[in-house]
């Protein structure tokens, strides 16, 4: 028996983190509530990237089998990099020497471990807004998100500052499956997209991100306008054939910067995923970081209580984190150098692309479950 049993736990937010940790801690034999804002866990949100660092949480969770892929999941065979203007090859990129990424739709994999958590025993609130000072437990974990309302408590106020990026998403059903294949990243002048399949290949994934002085709305489910998105990425229109025209529906959010938390834990209240560390989206690390603090949190309170567990999570996790997420940060420039300067770039990834995966084995090698 751990110190995590009979444990009075809250989660606070029922994404990907919040649903990971609930279910961790349940399993461990906590009694867990999660209260989540929204009113249902409905079908939102776009493509995810979980590669095998994510997944070790999942297998461990009980989410996934450990021995073959969700059957919603598309395996990614590598990820081919393209001049949008040309359409000419760049590079290369191979699966991760851990092993192949899967894409998922974020509703699927929600789904997974919506089902673990209450498998576990989780009693879920839906339609609930906590803020600090509203609920008591043993431990309240916050896992609500880069614009958490508990980040302020623990770690004291932080200014939001626009990166001078939006990014687009899309989903475009396909009358035939595609069959597996890479994703593509297309670069082009103060802009990149990337396009992958979804559930077995009937959707059709796109991330598209545009350097922006002005439109700073945070929110990532802000409609857009379909006819904007074909005119402002036109120079991709050859890069990917009529996927432009098949867009009827796309949401923009303005991508903005906070640092990572300098204090995770305060007293038993402890920040997770994106509260603890918002990540931009060029390393497609985010759910998977958030897998990686649930499943760390659960393992140390349930080793050391939740006043000596706590310090022990923020210790076993932040640097990890805060390199990942200046990883990502980093990368943005490399995808939107104008010519001349985009040649010799491209020179580079062309020479780097098949040793690049290798390169990052620290990022996609990691099992927080070991």
């Amino acid at each position: 028996m751990g110190a995590a049993e009979g444990l009075r736990v809250a989660v606070v937010g029922g994404g990907i983190g919040g649903m990971a940790v609930a279910a961790a801690l349940a399993r461990r034999g906590a009694r867990v509530s999660l209260h989540e804002q929204a009113d249902a866990l409905a079908e939102v949100g776009a493509g995810l990237q979980i590669s095998w660092n994510g997944q070790q949480v999942l297998r461990a969770l009980g989410a996934v089998d450990p021995d073959a892929p969700p059957d919603e999941a598309s395996l990614s065979p590598g990820t081919r990099m393209i001049d949008a203007r040309s359409t000419r090859a760049v590079a290369f990129v191979p699966p991760p020497g851990p092993g192949p990424t899967w894409y998922m739709h974020r509703a699927d994999l929600l789904l997974r471990l919506t089902r673990a958590a209450a498998d576990a025993g989780v009693d879920l609130h839906l339609g609930r807004l906590v803020t600090p000072g509203s609920i008591a437990a043993d431990l309240i974990i916050a896992a609500d998100g880069g614009q958490s309302l508990w980040r302020s408590m623990v770690d004291g106020p932080v200014d939001a500052q626009f990166s001078g990026q939006v990014a687009w998403r899309a989903l475009v059903p396909n009358a035939t499956p595609v069959p597996p294949q890479p994703a593509t990243l297309a670069m082009g002048a103060r802009a990149h997209m990337v396009v992958y399949p979804l559930r077995g290949g009937r959707l059709t994934n796109i991330v598209a991100v545009e350097e922006r002085s002005h439109w700073t709305d945070e929110g990532w489910r802000q409609p857009g306008d379909p006819a904007e998105f074909r005119d402002r990425f036109a120079d991709f229109r050859d890069a990917f054939g009529g996927l432009h025209d098949r867009v009827d529906e796309v949401h923009r959010w303005a991508l903005h910067l906070r640092p990572v938390a300098g204090r995770w834990v305060k007293d038993n209240v402890a920040l997770l995923g994106d509260a603890a560390h918002p990540t931009l989206p060029f390393m497609a690390q985010g759910a998977c970081l958030a897998l990686e603090d649930a499943w760390v949190l659960a393992a140390q309170v349930d080793a050391a209580g939740v006043a000596q567990g706590l310090p022990a999570y923020q210790a076993a996790r932040r640097d990890r984190a805060a390199r990942v997420v200046a990883l990502a940060r980093g990368n943005a420039w490399r995808f939107h150098l104008g010519r001349p300067w985009s040649w010799g770039a491209q020179a580079v990834l062309s020479v780097a692309g098949p040793t690049l995966a290798r390169r990052l084995d620290w990022v996609y090698g990691y099992d927080a479950t070991a």
